[in-house]
């Protein structure tokens, strides 16, 4: 994730623009040399665009820091500013550096937005891809399509028959005319549709009172890729995204508490494997190299195998023993 920055005084409304292939959550930062203070989450749809703060900001130093929906799982790559803040969970207005119980601190980025033609202020989120408005959009339905188990793959943002095709059935399969794509709420549909439990694929429901974070991982016969973490709400359920046709799929999950420490019940941490040790990190990771987690700085963490056939799916659902 990276963040487009043009040198420009503050003035006006704050927007913050989408050009990311995901649905994000953006909290935003204002820093003075007496004071600092965060606020979030503003929930920002490709190609739209969100104000997070009115009026003139007069503070020395404006920082960002953006987070993706719980059903991307580990992408896109966490931010890399400087500027340590904290955020909560749940929407937040956090006074000062110094976190207390259910804070955490994150990386914040430094921005200096542009002048836009409406005289308001605005900075952009965007990918590698260096999508316009529309290819991210675009790019953005087939993300979710490949996650509700339909095949849109590439994700480039290139309208084409496979894609169609995709969207067509996705549509059809919930009832909803061939203009629901360019509806205010279609994001929505599409979230609401991964986190049913689908007729193919995996699928993760959480039936504790606890927040769960787990991890896939996928061998395609060359390597074995684990990924992490999805982030599954009480009473939820996820589908998360396999592309591709690998040979094994595995699956490994915990329940977490406010501050992402692992709740024990009678002295044992209460998570959702099995036998196959593959590497696994407490942020967000990717990995295809699986040998010496522990020589690498890393955890072994133990997956279950998941046995689905093609065009079957697998709902796995995580109980409190």
């Amino acid at each position: 994730m990276t963040v487009l920055l043009v040198a420009a005084p503050a003035q006006a409304d704050l927007k913050i623009c989408n050009r990311m292939s995901y649905v994000v959550e953006a909290a935003i930062g204002i820093d003075e040399r007496t004071a600092t203070a965060t606020r979030g989450w503003f929930r920002i749809d490709p190609a739209a665009c969100r104000v997070v703060a009115q009026g003139n900001i007069t503070a020395e130093r404006i920082l960002l820091h953006a987070r993706s929906l719980p059903v991307y799982g580990a992408s896109p790559a966490p931010q890399n500013g400087t500027d340590n803040l904290c955020i909560a969970q749940k929407d937040f207005v956090i006074a000062g550096r110094q976190c207390r119980g259910g804070q955490t601190a994150v990386p914040f980025t430094e921005i200096k937005p542009s002048t836009g033609e409406d005289g308001n202020q605005i900075a952009y989120l965007a990918e590698g891809a260096e999508y316009d408005d529309e290819q991210a959009k675009l790019a953005a339905i087939q993300r979710l399509l490949v996650i509700a188990g339909y095949d849109a793959a590439p994700i480039d943002g290139v309208d084409g028959p496979k894609t169609q095709n995709a969207l067509a059935a996705f549509l059809k399969a919930r009832g909803l005319g061939a203009d629901a794509a360019q509806g205010p709420n279609f994001f929505d549909t599409m979230i609401a549709a991964v986190e049913q439990p689908s007729a193919t694929g995996l699928t993760w429901c959480n039936d504790t009172q606890y927040r769960v974070m787990a991890s896939i991982a996928t061998d395609d016969g060359k390597a074995v890729t684990s990924r992490g973490w999805y982030r599954i709400e009480p009473g939820k359920c996820l589908h998360p995204d396999v592309t591709g046709q690998p040979r094994k799929i595995f699956s490994f999950a915990e329940a977490v508490d406010a501050d992402g420490r692992t709740i024990k019940i009678n002295s044992r941490p209460l998570n959702w494997g099995g036998t196959t040790t593959l590497c696994t990190r407490e942020t967000q990771f990717e990995f295809t190299e699986q040998g010496d987690c522990g020589a690498r700085g890393l955890n072994a963490s133990g997956y279950e195998r998941i046995d689905i056939s093609a065009g079957t799916g697998k709902t796995l659902r995580f109980g409190t023993p």
